[in-house]
């Protein structure tokens, strides 16, 4: 497997079901979840708004906790397939 592949192989389109902003999400395992977003944080996710309006760098914060709920809910119903368990 190359790099390529093991950074972007499996990612899928997720919309946050609070915001309905877009990432690329890859489950490798059950608790491990890789996100990409395909947009600008600080200005597609509220909850990133708001903690940059606050003084917060984007790429210290970790990911949102309304899109990891999201993602979390989406793994239970079966929309992404863990990779390896």
């Amino acid at each position: 497997m190359t790099a390529a592949e093991f950074l972007a192989g499996g990612l899928r389109r997720h919309t946050c079901a609070s915001c309905g902003t877009d990432v690329l999400v890859k489950k490798n395992s059950g608790p491990h979840t890789s996100i990409q977003w395909t947009t600008d944080a600080a200005t597609s996710c509220p909850v990133f708004a708001e903690r940059v309006a606050a003084g917060a760098n984007t790429a210290l914060l970790d990911t949102c906790e309304r899109l990891r709920e999201s993602i979390a809910k989406a793994a239970v119903n079966g929309e992404f397939g863990v990779l390896d368990d």
